[in-house]
C-alpha cells in the first residue's frame, strides 16, 4: 500500500552555519562595536542571544532570522523564549529549535486529513505521522492540501513509497 511520512525536522548543520554567519556579521557591523552582544550555540538544541538592551536584542534576532531563512531553515521550527534580564544589565533570550511534531498538532493534522474525505489512513507514530492509501493520487492530494494549509509547524513530506 502506498504511503508517506509527515515529519518536522531541522537540519542542525544549516542552523550551525546560520549562527556562524550571524556571529561574523555582528563582528563586522559598526553598531555592535564595543557591545557585549553575542550568540551562544552550545547544546545544539537552543540558541542563546545576549545583548546590551532590547533594541540590540531585536537587531541580533533579526540578523539570525535572516541568516536562518537564507539557509533554508523554517522560522516555524523556532520557539522564542521571553526576553529576560541577565547579569550586568544585559538582556537574554533563548530560542529553542523544535524537532518533531507535538501530539496535539499531530491530532490536528490527522483531523484535517480526514476532513478531505479521501480514502487514506493516518497513523501517529511518535513525533511523526504516516499517511497510507490505495491510490497515489489521494496521497498527492493530501500533500497538496497540507502545503496550502498553514499548521504553524514546519512540515515535510518524506519517504513516499509506491
Amino acid at each position: 500500500m502506498p504511503s508517506f511520512d509527515i515529519v518536522s525536522k531541522v537540519d542542525i548543520q544549516e542552523v550551525d552555519n546560520a549562527v556562524n554567519q550571524a556571529i561574523k556579521e555582528m563582528s563586522q557591523r559598526y553598531d555592535f562595536r564595543g557591545s557585549k552582544s553575542e550568540i551562544k550555540w552550545e547544546k545544539k538544541e537552543d540558541i542563546t542571544i545576549i545583548a546590551d538592551d532590547d533594541y540590540k536584542l531585536k537587531s541580533v534576532t533579526e540578523i539570525l532570522n535572516t541568516k536562518l531563512a537564507k539557509r533554508g531553515v523554517s522560522l516555524k521550527a523556532l520557539e522564542y523564549g521571553k526576553a529576560e534580564d541577565a547579569a550586568g544589565g544585559l538582556k537574554r533570550q533563548v530560542i529553542k529549535i523544535l524537532q518533531g511534531i507535538p501530539q496535539d498538532k499531530a491530532k490536528e493534522i490527522s483531523k484535517c486529513i480526514k476532513e478531505l474525505k479521501l480514502k487514506v489512513e493516518t497513523h501517529i507514530q511518535g513525533d511523526q505521522l504516516r499517511v497510507s492509501g490505495k491510490k497515489i493520487d489521494d496521497l498527492q492530494a493530501v500533500i497538496t492540501a497540507l502545503k496550502e494549509k498553514d499548521m504553524d509547524v514546519n512540515l515535510q513530506c518524506v519517504n513516499m513509497r509506491p
